[in-house]
């Protein structure tokens, strides 16, 4: 593997030296490109598994041969789990003990109808055992939506009322940074790291859908060395 570039984030977490695990940004590419996936490869120690995204909560084993999941795990060594980003959230979860990784792509359809929570129990430990890192996703002072977006969170969790602030009739500003870390507590993840960012108003280091309606993405990605 190559050296990590200043074109990557590499997670500021607790984790043991065998959980490795990097963010992609703007200077790095456009990961839907072939270019940009042949960069990333250079520095991983396998192709990783690209699910196609479908803002849905299915988690799978990075070796699955199936085409669509929004979360993806692993207790073997150089598997790679991985997911593609432009403003939903990429949740990196590790053992303490560095006996698996999972990683869930978290916009408000998935986190909503608990993506995290089928992250957790595919990998199958414990959440006392586990670390989470939230990476670079629209932040709580842009993320403008609608009730029903408010209502399908609360449907399912009372608690995530406090993510939310209103603005505009019908409209709220909502803090997926704060429902992630909800969400993980509940699943009893006590050690939650990450969540400093926005993809919208960083744009000279990220790409945003929100804030361009353009198909860029960058990737999150964790293995076990």
């Amino acid at each position: 593997m190559k050296p990590v570039t200043p074109d990557v984030i590499i997670p500021d977490w607790p984790v043991p030296s065998a959980v490795r695990a990097l963010v992609t940004t703007r200077a790095f590419g456009d990961l839907k490109t072939k270019e940009a996936r042949a960069r990333l490869r250079a520095h991983l120690p396998a192709e990783p598994a690209w699910f196609r995204q479908v803002h849905g909560i299915e988690a799978l084993d990075a070796r699955s041969s199936a085409s669509a999941a929004d979360a993806s795990c692993t207790k073997e060594k150089n598997a790679v789990c991985a997911v593609m980003i432009a403003d939903c959230m990429p949740v990196l979860i590790a053992d303490e003990k560095a006996e698996g990784v999972a990683i869930a792509h978290a916009g408000w359809r998935g986190l909503a109808a608990g993506v995290i929570e089928s992250a957790i129990d595919a990998l199958g430990i414990p959440g006392e055992r586990l670390l989470a890192w939230l990476g670079p996703a629209i932040g709580p002072r842009v993320y403008e939506v609608g009730d029903e977006v408010r209502a399908a969170f609360l449907a399912r969790d009372g608690r995530a009322g406090t993510a939310f602030r209103a603005t505009r009739p019908g409209h709220w500003l909502l803090d997926l940074y704060a429902v992630g870390r909800q969400r993980l507590q509940a699943k009893g993840v006590g050690r939650v790291f990450g969540g400093g960012f926005c993809t919208y108003s960083q744009q000279d280091k990220f790409f945003s859908f929100r804030k361009n309606q353009a198909s860029e993405r960058m990737a999150a990605a964790i293995w076990l060395s």
